[in-house]
């Protein structure tokens, strides 16, 4: 999240953020909507535009399916409110392979099925191997490669890497030494890759 509302903001540019959780798997949901009003505060994004759906049947955690139909209902609802034009999610495998995160790829390409005559681009942050993972800044050079090869990505490179891990910081409740590690060492921490989303994915 931070990485995108950083390349938002230096472009002046109007971003909604739409969270389908508060992720309250360990019961702190509380905790964790107050500590990400603070990051958002660090990224300057403004609260009005921040959305934390916190639905009964979207909890956070690892074996809660979450329905495809329930989170392409949300996703249209926040669109048409916000006027939004264009969507940057996960791709299928979720970065981290978490069953929530494939989920909500999967609600947005059903989205764009059911929507398709709405003009709406979507991208996808594309989930790197556990090399290239952990690469950190050394990565912004193996994407641009890797894009030189795939002309339908596209590579953002974080200007302001400190910045990202002064927001990440803000959420206490999870910030444990070995995500401070990831946040340093992690490639998505410097340069992300996306790619359009295709609606012919099975959702």
């Amino acid at each position: 999240m931070a990485f995108y509302c950083l390349f938002v903001v230096l472009q002046n540019l109007m971003i909604s953020l739409c969270l389908e959780t508060s992720g309250n798997a360990d019961g702190m949901g509380s905790i964790r909507k107050d500590e990400l009003r603070q990051a958002c505060a660090v990224l300057r994004v403004p609260l009005q535009q921040l959305m934390i759906v916190d639905h009964p049947n979207l909890q956070d955690g690892f074996g809660q399916v979450w329905s495809h139909d329930l989170l392409e209902e949300i996703i249209s609802e926040e669109v048409t409110s916000h006027d939004i034009h264009t969507i940057i999610t996960f791709d299928n495998y979720g970065v981290s392979g978490h069953c929530n995160h494939r989920d909500v790829h999967r609600g947005v390409v059903k989205f764009l099925q059911t929507n398709s005559e709405r003009n709406i681009k979507a991208w996808e942050l594309v989930s790197l191997n556990i090399i290239r993972k952990y690469c950190g800044p050394i990565d912004i050079w193996l994407s641009i490669l890797s894009a030189k090869r795939h002309g339908s990505k596209v590579i953002i490179i974080n200007e302001q890497p400190l910045k990202s891990y002064e927001a990440m910081a803000q959420h206490l409740s999870q910030w444990v030494w070995f995500r401070k590690l990831f946040v340093s060492f992690t490639s998505y921490t410097y340069t992300n890759t996306l790619q359009r989303i295709s609606t012919c994915v099975r959702s």
